[in-house]
């Protein structure tokens, strides 16, 4: 029987079944995937609102065009960076069973920074050719992904070590999506160094970064028990 039947056949009182109290909530986890999922495409859309047409147009466009650089490698690095982190989030609550209280706080945690990174995004736009300002802006840029990747990992690391995982995930695959959210954050380490020297540099790495996590993983999809979520 596909998910779908069981979706239509399943009654109606399986899922409003009461949970446990706040502290020991065992909390299905579509309201936590609608509402996360609604977060990471306002981001995205918030993104491409810092592009607009490029000042002297009028006289020369394609020069005025080509003076936005800075504005279109910013916008293409959050964008990857964005859709790298959705996608991790949209593994990770693939292999949830449930959520707990905690769990979604740090889901909210993460959403924190996730609907942030447009403010970084303007800054690496408006300050990257400036000699003076370039590595401040790269900085809280790179600090942003650093905090935002490594608190998808966080969550990730507590839905494992809370046994929210479902019981019929393979270690194999539970292994190999663990390894591919961590070297992310030592990436961003390394590219935060390297932004106070050659801050351009920076944010190219940012986006191979993001780029690399966006390269498909060899994992099946589990089977989701609409009853139990």
């Amino acid at each position: 029987m596909s998910d779908i039947d069981e979706e239509t056949t399943t009654p109606p009182e399986r899922h409003r079944q009461p949970r446990q109290g706040w502290q020991g909530w065992q909390i299905r986890t579509q309201r936590l995937e609608a509402f996360s999922d609604g977060v990471f495409a306002i981001a995205v859309t918030l993104l491409v609102l810092d592009l607009a047409v490029p000042a002297g147009s009028q006289r020369d466009l394609l020069r005025a065009f080509a003076t936005q650089w800075p504005s279109y490698l910013a916008y293409v690095v959050s964008f990857a960076t964005i859709g790298a982190v959705w996608l991790g989030h949209s593994q990770i609550t693939e292999y949830l069973e449930r959520a707990d209280g905690t769990l979604m706080r740090l889901n909210l945690l993460l959403l924190l920074f996730v609907s942030l990174l447009p403010f970084p995004t303007r800054l690496i736009a408006q300050n990257i050719a400036a000699e003076d300002r370039e590595r401040v802006a790269v900085t809280i840029y790179g600090i942003t992904l650093l905090l935002t990747t490594g608190l998808l990992s966080l969550l990730w690391w507590y839905a494992l070590r809370a046994h929210l995982v479902r019981p019929d995930a393979k270690d194999k695959e539970l292994t190999i999506l663990t390894q591919r959210l961590t070297p992310g954050l030592a990436g961003y380490v390394l590219l935060l160094v390297l932004g106070l020297v050659m801050p351009v540099l920076a944010v190219i790495g940012y986006l191979l970064v993001a780029l690399f996590i966006l390269l498909p993983l060899p994992l099946r999809r589990p089977k989701r028990r609409t009853g139990a979520r």
